[in-house]
């Protein structure tokens, strides 16, 4: 039996939902639209004029090499953000589930991160891999290593993507921790007995009972790498060195801000979207098949 909440006011309902509605008319469908008219618009960086030009800027942005560059790019960017810091995660949570000592302290610790914001996660590894001023930076050029991610994009890259996973790997940690703790010791006991143990009982049992929380966690960090990092790169890289580290959101940024393309930025904002809800489908199509609830 179900319980269901009555109202004795019909109006009461619509009024509870209204702010919420607000919210999610203003900040999301409304922009939303404003994006997709843009997007059939051309006008003068000075906005005294536009014109509508139908899919013009979206056939021009996809014939674009530096977009299909920035897709390449973040592609390579998203996958190796989420795989760090969902395996990373995942393997703190293992850690911290165990029965050692101070195990609560180390568990608040490993959340802290996620409180910070992403401009300032950038500034505490720019202080840490600066090639002047950071502390392993400097290290790394005393040891005869050139590194100098200002000027070298394959160390861009690697900076950026370890910035990005770190802000997240919290995240993980969190959701990956509650459904380790909530896989009954009885199920694991009974498994030992079985005979499996170590490896075996982590992948034929941990991770079949924790395929929901990985799920979750795969389309979280998909929007997160897609959407959420670009205020670690604008503040370690700004894109560079030579468009090194220019994923497709921040693309939008660089070209709709700083060279006020607003046609050809609001189109790239849409494919962007669109990019996104085809991952999305295709995950919960196909991925969520191998998920046991």
């Amino acid at each position: 039996m179900q319980r269901r909440v009555v109202f004795d006011n019909r109006v009461l309902p619509y009024l509870l939902l209204a702010p919420q509605l607000a919210v999610t008319l203003v900040f999301f469908f409304w922009p939303a639209g404003q994006a997709v008219y843009q997007s059939m618009m051309r006008q003068d960086p000075f906005g005294f004029s536009a014109r509508f030009v139908w899919f013009e800027n979206f056939a021009e942005v996809l014939r674009d090499p530096f977009y299909l560059s920035s897709l390449r790019l973040t592609v390579v960017f998203s996958a190796a953000v989420i795989l760090l810091a969902m395996s990373s995660g995942l393997g703190l949570a293992i850690m911290a589930d165990r029965q050692i000592r101070g195990s609560a302290l180390y568990k608040m610790l490993l959340m802290w991160p996620y409180a910070v914001a992403p401009a300032v996660a950038a500034a505490l590894w720019l202080f840490i891999f600066h090639p002047a001023i950071g502390i392993i930076g400097r290290g790394l050029n005393s040891a005869g290593v050139r590194w100098d991610y200002l000027l070298n994009g394959a160390q861009a890259m690697t900076l950026v993507v370890i910035a990005s996973a770190w802000k997240q790997v919290s995240y993980n940690f969190i959701f990956f921790l509650a459904g380790l703790q909530s896989i009954p010791k009885s199920v694991l006991e009974a498994s030992a007995v079985d005979g499996a143990a170590g490896r075996e009982q982590f992948w034929r049992v941990i991770m079949p009972l924790l395929s929901p929380t990985t799920f979750f966690l795969l389309v979280v960090n998909i929007n997160y790498a897609f959407f959420e990092t670009f205020g670690v790169i604008h503040s370690l890289t700004g894109g560079g060195p030579g468009k090194a580290t220019e994923t497709l959101i921040f693309k939008v940024y660089s070209d709709g801000v700083l060279n006020l393309h607003l046609g050809s930025s609001a189109a790239q904002s849409v494919v962007l979207l669109l990019i996104i809800i085809l991952l999305t489908a295709v995950q919960f199509r196909y991925t969520e098949r191998r998920v046991h609830y």
